[in-house]
């Protein structure tokens, strides 16, 4: 009997070391540990090389684009658009280009002073403006300030105090180069993506990854862009000489017209067409986790937090310096007003 039972034990032993090397044998091979080493180190290393901060909101980010890179893609987007909407771009001559030319050059003049007040790297080359003939209701500005505004943003616009809120925004997006940074976090998904591979060749692990990074990196960074863009317009503005109260304004019209869409109500016809085309009674608003934009609420909310600020640096030196310079503004309007008025005339 006892040697019965030592000869189980002795099998229970070997079973044990049995099951013990088969556990061992799962992990994955040597040529695969070493270059997946390798590559975390090396993007580790890369991480904190191209860690940068934006001097005014203080906010750490990867940034491994050269203003020069930046520059050559602006230009060469700005070529391809120019091409694109060549039928449909107002002449300098049209009241909303003048309009835009004057609002712009007033807040690219604040953004050049932001810029060697907080030390921010800018591509030091002349803002051009474009307006496009287009219902879409959209601005940007591309790098190497390249400004762009859609004739359909005028619905929303009513005044220069919320044309420049609007670019102040964009302007802020430009100066804060924004394009480099989601350039760059692209890159660094797209390497922890090739990197999944090498754990699992067969591919399950990367096509869980490319959801979870854009849910959990690319939204949210977007989100903090637009943020930033706001805080950052937001000055610009009042450094002009613009209203900021214009800018919960203007958002708080697209609230409005985002409930008409997601209505249609408004100007459409009965029928639920908007100017000759379908609008759709069954537009929602994706939570703002899954959202490139915080909310309109979020944003309206971060207007009202950050307003007193704004407007201290709006009625400095007791609010002289901004009534002279809306006087000049004044005169300029009515100047271009008496030009158009002219130019229709004949």
């Amino acid at each position: 009997m006892n040697n019965n039972y030592k000869k189980k034990s002795k099998t229970r032993r070997d079973g044990g070391s049995f099951f013990y090397q088969r556990r061992t044998s799962k992990l994955p091979p040597t040529y695969i540990l070493l270059p997946l080493a390798g590559c975390t180190g090396t993007l580790l290393c890369t991480y904190y090389y191209f860690q940068d901060e934006m001097p005014f909101t203080k906010r750490k980010r990867l940034l491994a684009t050269s203003t020069t890179w930046e520059k050559q893609i602006g230009d060469q987007e700005y070529h391809n658009l120019l091409r694109q909407y060549k039928h449909n771009i107002f002449p300098p001559t049209h009241r909303a280009s003048r309009t835009v030319q004057r609002v712009g050059s007033r807040i690219a003049t604040a953004a050049n002073k932001f810029a060697k007040e907080y030390d921010v790297q800018t591509y030091g080359a002349q803002y051009t403006y474009t307006v496009v003939r287009s219902d879409m209701a959209n601005a940007f500005v591309l790098p190497n300030n390249h400004v762009f505004v859609f004739s359909g943003l005028f619905k929303f616009v009513r005044n220069e105090d919320d044309l420049a809120a609007v670019l102040g925004h964009e302007m802020a997006h430009n100066l804060a180069r924004h394009a480099g940074e989601r350039v760059s976090g692209s890159l660094l998904i797209n390497i922890l993506a090739r990197c999944t591979l090498l754990i699992d060749p067969s591919g399950v692990l990367y096509s869980l990854f490319i959801p979870a990074a854009t849910l959990l990196h690319d939204l949210p960074h977007s989100r903090d862009h637009e943020i930033e863009a706001d805080y950052i317009g937001l000055h610009l503005a009042a450094e002009a000489c613009y209203d900021p109260k214009a800018a919960r304004k203007v958002f708080s019209s697209m609230k409005d017209g985002e409930k008409q869409m997601m209505s249609g109500s408004g100007d459409g016809d009965s029928d639920g067409r908007r100017g000759g085309r379908p609008i759709s009674k069954a537009v929602v608003s994706p939570p703002e986790f899954m959202s490139t934009h915080p909310s309109y609420d979020t944003r309206i909310s971060n207007f009202d937090n950050w307003m007193p600020e704004a407007l201290a640096k709006y009625n400095a030196d007791g609010g002289y310096k901004c009534q002279q310079i809306r006087r000049e503004m004044k005169l300029a309007r009515e100047h271009a007003a008496r030009l158009a008025s002219h130019r229709e005339r004949t």
